[in-house]
């Protein structure tokens, strides 16, 4: 008997998971192995299931799926990762790109869409939507001749980590404790996001993390 494509769902929405886990199912080559609420949960089961493909939104609490997949490309690179979001911004679609994506889709796509991005990601190919494309190429010929300031590639990915978890509200001590730090190393993180900032207030961070896809108003 055939082995089935282990596959992984990423999303913070419950809806979009157990449907999409329906329509997986359903097909006779492959089998959905876990259903993660957020990145970190995305992170912890990715290790330990080792899932073939992994379907990934962007926005999510506690880790984005930017910085998720960041982390799980590095300790699984034979894992691929496909995003799939609401989100066309160029700002996460190239974010994605950097961080070691397979694959991008809208969730607006056709299942049969999904299905090819699963096929070509394990051929080894990019799968990215018609949309995707052609914003990735207004994208990059933009760069060419823009002066725009680096905005969230300044801060290293666990600077990241940190501000997204400080925009979500969470405590110096709690943060440490969800990290696995101490409380002194997560201060040190947020007086260096401060300084890269240029910045003295929370206010401020919580603005920035918006304004850079860290969080939504929705998180």
């Amino acid at each position: 008997m055939k082995k089935k494509i282990k596959i992984l769902l990423a999303d913070d929405h419950k809806i979009t998971r157990d449907g999409l886990c329906v329509l997986i199912n359903s097909q006779s080559n492959m089998k959905v192995v876990g259903q993660a609420e957020n990145g970190r949960s995305a992170l912890d089961m990715a290790l330990d299931l080792i899932p073939d493909v992994i379907v990934m939104d962007i926005n999510m609490p506690e880790l984005n799926g930017i910085d998720a997949t960041h982390k799980i490309v590095k300790e699984l690179p034979e894992t691929k990762i496909i995003i799939l979001s609401m989100y066309s911004d160029k700002r996460y679609i190239i974010g994605a790109l950097k961080a070691g994506v397979s694959g991008y889709l809208l969730k607006n796509c056709a299942f049969d869409e999904l299905l090819n991005a699963i096929n070509s990601v394990l051929k080894n190919k990019r799968y990215m939507s018609s949309e995707i494309a052609d914003l990735v190429m207004e994208g990059y010929a933009h760069s060419l001749v823009s002066n725009e300031p680096p905005g969230i590639s300044i801060l290293t990915t666990r600077e990241r980590e940190v501000l997204q978890l400080i925009a979500e509200g969470m405590k110096t001590n709690d943060i440490a404790s969800k990290l696995f730090v101490s409380v002194k190393t997560i201060s040190t993180h947020r007086r260096q996001i401060m300084e890269k900032l240029n910045t003295d207030n929370i206010a401020d961070l919580i603005k920035f993390a918006l304004k850079e896809g860290l969080i939504t108003l929705e998180t």
